[in-house]
């Protein structure tokens, strides 16, 4: 039964058994509990660990785990009703309010309930992340000479290198800066290039996470349409004349959401007109390394063909490693580069050493380039099949363009359709999507829903989660 157990279960069945023993009494070893649930050491050593943390065993080093003493009384619960006036007293006087919503943001966070369908997450699925690979490096990283120490505030300097490689044309080492992850470098991008009440011109749709930092900075988004050759220049350019807006986001290649990537002739269009207006542009190059097999050569960042500094670049390992290797960079040229640096600082002081150095084992070693290779033709499978399943079973629902990269799919639903009655249809049914809703700076012009095929743990939940939303479709 529990040959597969997780460590939450075998926690659980160890949290009854405490029930038998009394105060101070001495659980059995770890020997006898790996034999009895026929589980790993390493899963015994785990669920003692939260049952220490919940303050319900005791664990001694050479003497075993003991039934912890009672707990204390629970403190009598406070009136925090006050907070309501003190977070609100000034909101007449604030250019944003300072309530954030993060709910585009933790739809991609959140895990569905057990036996759901996940197409609403935004990370590779654990069996298709490089575990061992970052295992070790982390294991490797951690013995290096120095690595436990305070770090370079702008990052180990051999990673700075390898992220300026990365983007190639003339940036260098110097003019990058390692991050803790995409959102944070995009969080300090926006603040260090617009102050509040700005107006910040956005790609419609866009990446929610990143409309709801442009709102916690106190930022106007400006929705400036996308089509299946990325950003539209027409548009682009009476906005930045209709805003006087001096910022623009954009995500170049495989956006979030539509998959579309800025044509070649669109990229010096939009460059001009960006530079005209005497504006920065933030290039959210997120998902470099989540192409697919069938992609062909990709297009240079924005940032390697501008030599006058226009271009912010954001890039992170995140969506390609796991959710937990948050490393970024941010990469610029000129004086912007100092107000980067200093607002990261004061918000993240560094990134932590040891974090670094595994990032840099792990993308020096072997298993990276065999890692990319694996996903770039798992994600294809994955697309190619959940584009079938839904021509086969969902023909309703529309396809406006199939990438060849990113993780996936932007589906608009026939006029009419309320994408929140399917997104908790389909939840009912047992399968999470995420709603389109988010992914707009003002009114949607249609209804969408977005389908990931990342975060499933193979083919045959993508068949079946189709299968379910078919089922909740109708019900709808």
């Amino acid at each position: 039964m529990y040959e597969r157990s997780s460590v939450d279960e075998l926690a659980k069945q160890l949290r009854s058994d405490l029930n038998r023993y009394s105060q101070g009494e001495k659980l059995p070893s770890s020997r006898s509990l790996v034999e009895r649930f026929r589980v790993s050491p390493v899963t015994v050593s785990r669920a003692l660990a939260q049952l220490a943390a919940e303050g319900l065993v005791v664990t001694r080093p050479g003497a075993g785990a003991f039934k912890a003493g009672a707990r204390t009384a629970t403190p009598p619960v406070g009136d925090t009703s006050w907070q309501e006036v003190a977070l609100s007293a000034d909101a007449a006087t604030e250019l944003v309010p300072r309530a954030v919503d993060a709910s585009g943001v933790l739809v991609t966070l959140s895990a569905p309930p057990p036996g759901v369908v996940e197409f609403n997450g935004g990370y590779l699925h654990e069996g298709l992340q490089p575990g061992a690979a970052m295992a070790a490096a982390l294991a490797r990283a951690g013995r290096r000479p120095g690595a436990w120490n305070r770090p370079p505030v702008d990052g180990v300097p051999a990673l700075r290198e390898w992220f300026a490689r990365g983007i190639g044309g003339a940036i260098t080492a110097a003019e990058v800066l390692v991050t803790s992850g995409g959102q944070s470098a995009l969080a300090t991008a926006l603040r260090a290039l617009a102050p509040p009440g700005a107006p910040v011109l956005v790609e419609s749709p866009t990446y929610p996470g990143m409309l709801a930092i442009a709102r916690a900075a106190g930022l106007r988004p400006v929705p400036v349409p996308v089509d299946p050759d990325g950003v539209r220049p027409d548009l682009l350019e009476q906005a930045f004349r209709a805003t006087g807006a001096r910022l623009f986001v954009c995500q170049p290649l495989f956006q979030n959401p539509t998959g579309a990537v800025l044509s070649p002739e669109r990229r010096p269009e939009i460059m001009r007109i960006v530079r005209a207006a005497g504006a920065f542009m933030i290039e959210d190059d997120f998902v470099r390394r989540l192409v697919h097999e069938d992609a062909g050569p990709l297009p240079r960042p924005l940032a390697a063909d501008d030599p006058d500094g226009v271009v912010v670049h954001v890039c992170s390992l995140t969506k390609a490693t796991s959710p937990s290797l948050r490393i970024g960079c941010l990469a610029a040229r000129g004086p912007v580069l100092e107000r980067l640096r200093a607002i990261q600082v004061v918000d993240h002081l560094f990134v932590p050493g040891p974090l670094q150095e595994a990032t840099l084992e792990l993308v020096a070693s072997p298993a990276w380039p065999r890692h990319l290779r694996t996903v770039a033709r798992e994600l294809k499978v994955r697309r190619d099949i959940m584009a079938a399943a839904l021509a086969l079973r969902l023909p309703e629902l529309r396809l406006p363009h199939v990438p060849s990269g990113g993780y996936h799919l932007w589906a608009r639903l026939p006029d009419g359709k309320d994408e929140r009655r399917l997104v908790a249809s389909a939840l009912r049914a047992g399968v999470a999507v995420a709603p389109g809703r988010p992914y707009f700076a003002a009114e949607p012009p249609a209804p969408y829903i977005r389908l990931s095929f990342v975060a499933v743990g193979g083919t045959g939940e993508i068949d079946e989660g189709v299968r379910r939303l078919r089922t909740a479709y109708d019900d709808m």
